[in-house]
């Protein structure tokens, strides 16, 4: 296994992944059913054959959380394929604000819209028990995988196909990560992101704005990127909402802008 996990680590770093040997050792403990520290227990294991396919696809550069099919977000293990984005650290600071907004409500309405995965909706429910919370996403494909996580983690969320209109229901809390990438940023991507994610759920302009406006909700959560965070809290101010703060992700960029009204 040490050698496999050499051959791995030398053809990961020359496919051009970051981290090659984090990378091998997590496909590793994949295929063998254990962590990624108990690989290094497991020293006289046979290495499957299904090791070689995967480190394969990783050296096309497919995201790791596509090849591993499973990925954590906030204690919850995700299913994930190329259906939705994979979710990110930097979205988990979003479900915290979201969350502290809800601290004091028994039974909020909680929308998430373009809900991917389910991480955010799926995220609520599991740690505000009495959230009522519905998930809608525009693509069929990507309603179709949040409810299979749904499923799978036994967590009642209500998912559906919808677009921002929904907002426009009435809501306690509204959260989304909207798309945010500006088609002069797509080609400077990593080709995780590019040539494998849907675009659709990446790139789109003006999406925060039209949410701050459609909205009838009494909070309002939004991720963003770290160089229009002040455009968005400008915008949230000038839709009428109040108390708008902008809370930096795990490195200190300005991530996530919410606002009351």
């Amino acid at each position: 296994m040490r050698e496999a996990l050499r051959i791995a680590e030398r053809d990961l770093a020359a496919a051009g992944v970051e981290t090659p040997r984090v990378d091998a050792e997590l496909i590793l403990a994949h295929v063998l059913g254990t962590s990624r520290s108990g690989v290094y227990a497991l020293t006289d294991k046979e290495v499957p054959g299904t090791w070689q396919v995967l480190v394969g696809r990783r050296v096309e550069r497919e995201p790791l959380a596509y090849v591993l099919g499973e990925w954590g977000f906030r204690g919850l293990v995700l299913k994930t394929d190329a259906r939705a984005l994979v979710p990110r650290p930097e979205t988990e600071i979003v479900v915290e604000r979201a969350l502290e907004l809800l601290r004091s409500a028994r039974a909020p309405r909680v929308l998430d819209v373009g809900t991917g995965t389910g991480a955010i909706a799926l995220a609520i429910a599991d740690e505000h028990p009495g959230a009522l919370v519905t998930a809608v996403d525009s693509s069929p494909d990507a309603v179709a995988l949040a409810r299979e996580n749904a499923e799978r983690l036994g967590l009642d969320v209500e998912v559906r196909e919808g677009d921002l209109d929904v907002a426009a229901e009435g809501w306690d809390l509204v959260v989304s990560n909207p798309p945010y990438v500006t088609t002069d940023e797509w080609d400077t991507l990593q080709p995780e992101i590019r040539e494998w994610e849907p675009r659709s759920a990446l790139v789109g302009v003006g999406l925060h704005e039209r949410l701050a406006r459609l909205a009838r909700t009494t909070f309002l959560v939004l991720e963003t990127h770290e160089c229009q965070a002040r455009d968005v809290a400008a915008a949230l101010t000038s839709a009428g909402y109040e108390d708008v703060r902008v809370t930096p992700d795990l490195a200190g960029k300005p991530r996530v802008v919410e606002g009351r009204r």
